[in-house]
């Protein structure tokens, strides 16, 4: 189905009437009511008014704000505005938000780390321990390289890192929470 300059007089006209696009789609015959949106688009015919909605915008008034209070850093509720979208306008609300506490960590005091041996990648053996230290994207990047025991990529102090018990993770949550 071709545009034709008939056609598309006749589509302006059903458009400026009001007509859905479905509706014109119905009388034009041979093209659907996407390719009717889709030719309004390209001619850049004026939008209407959503369906349901009314021809009159209705404002509403300003609210009133106090005058700024000095801040109160011991309160641990924020305030945001948070903008949504609502019919045709736009409206703002404030919403009420529980900052999180910052958690400190603090390693305990008895741990003894070993010396690192600062491995190279091809200097590594079924020996050595592969726990990587640092950025691999630096210069200085390393493995560990500590003496490791049989059947385990790592020293005896990396392995107490990597291989928690269950009942210690869950000591630690709870901790934590």
């Amino acid at each position: 189905m071709n545009w034709t300059d008939e056609r598309v007089e006749k589509l302006k006209k059903l458009w400026s009437e009001g007509l859905s696009a479905s509706q014109i789609a119905a009388q034009l015959g041979g093209v659907s009511r996407n390719a009717v949106i889709g030719k309004v688009h390209r001619l850049s015919l004026p939008g209407r008014a959503k369906a349901g909605g009314s021809t009159t915008t209705v404002r509403t008034p300003k609210r009133t704000t106090s005058a700024p209070r000095a801040p109160n850093y011991a309160s641990r509720v924020a305030t945001r505005t948070v903008t949504r979208q609502q019919g045709a306008t736009m409206l703002k609300e404030e919403v009420e938000i529980d900052a999180i506490e910052e958690v400190r960590y603090r390693p305990a005091a008895n741990v003894v780390v070993p010396i690192s041996r600062r491995l190279g990648l091809t200097e590594l053996t079924e020996r050595t321990c592969k726990w990587p230290v640092g950025d691999p994207l630096k210069d200085d990047f390393h493995f560990c390289g500590c003496e490791s025991p049989d059947n385990s990529p790592y020293c005896t102090y990396h392995q107490r890192m990597a291989y928690q018990p269950v009942n210690e993770r869950r000591k630690a949550a709870s901790r934590v929470a």
